[in-house]
């Protein structure tokens, strides 16, 4: 993947966001949008966009303000919605002509956008894992700090889309767990889900339940609660699995409950932090970096 992206990328974001040039005899690749349209439609993005002069030059500058690592995940935030299907609901042939010309441009740099479920995520080219959940290339270690961050960014969103956040809750975990044990060299469980991932991890960090070092007299209600994590991980996965988006949805799909994706979040942030406070206590002097 190169970043930051290039010319011709921004290029082609900003022709989509802003239908192109009013006086344009063709018709526009995207939807057309006036100026008080695209300030709103960055607004929706949580970019801050003011008009300076003419539509398509004001929003290209944007654009390049983004193109830089500490703005990236705003940039992703807006290419994606620049695809969403959901504006594309009464012309859905219109979103494939968006899809294919948006990759056209970011094939060069590595990227492209694919549908997964309902949404459109970008991804580098030939890989299925949005680019928000790879934090490899931005962030190098895992903390309380980067976890929050990931989480906050799900809660933004779950009530436009609650299943994505699902997805998003269960990636955070599986992220932590990965990481721990590739960091202690243990292998990978060769069922690589939330619940096998949490397993592997519980025994070297010293969280299984039936541990005998604990105090007598909160020995019963440490288990419990160790218990109770992983019946909260595994109702995370399960979660997922039935109303999450990375496996599609059917005719007839009924979106969730955004209390529930809400809770979903919460409670993987919960486990998340768990687990890197944890590390941090058992391995004080080594980083935990994300793979």
């Amino acid at each position: 993947m190169s970043f930051p992206l290039s010319p011709q990328s921004i290029d082609a974001v900003a022709e989509v966001i802003s239908g192109g040039a009013g006086n344009s005899a063709m018709p526009p690749i995207g939807i057309y949008r006036s100026g008080p349209r695209i300030e709103k439609f960055m607004r929706t993005c949580n970019v801050e966009f003011q008009l300076t002069g003419s539509r398509v030059p004001s929003l290209v500058d944007c654009l390049i303000g983004l193109n830089r690592a500490d703005s990236f995940e705003a940039l992703v935030r807006v290419i994606e919605a620049a695809a969403d299907p959901r504006d594309f609901i009464a012309e859905p042939e219109r979103l494939s002509t968006v899809l294919d010309y948006l990759n056209g441009a970011l094939a060069f740099d590595g990227f492209e956008l694919q549908r997964q479920g309902l949404a459109v995520r970008l991804v580098a080219v030939g890989q299925a894992s949005p680019v928000l959940e790879r934090l490899g290339g931005v962030v190098d270690t895992i903390s309380f700090d980067t976890v929050r961050r990931d989480i906050d960014r799900a809660l933004v969103s779950v009530n436009q889309d609650p299943e994505d956040a699902v997805t998003a809750a269960c990636a955070a975990v599986e992220s932590v767990c990965r990481s721990i044990l590739i960091e202690l060299g243990e292998s990978l469980p060769a069922k690589k889900d939330i619940q096998g991932l949490y397993n592997a991890v519980k025994k070297p960090l010293a969280l299984d339940a039936g541990r005998a070092d604990i105090d007598s007299q909160i020995e019963s209600d440490v288990r419990m609660i160790l218990g109770g994590l992983s019946t909260v991980v595994s109702g995370i996965g399960a979660l997922r699995t039935h109303a999450g988006d990375a496996h599609g949805r059917e005719r007839g799909f009924v979106r969730i409950d955004a209390r529930i994706a809400s809770l979903a979040l919460h409670s993987a942030s919960t486990v998340s932090l768990f687990l890197i406070e944890t590390w941090q206590r058992k391995f004080p002097d080594r980083a935990l970096h994300l793979h």
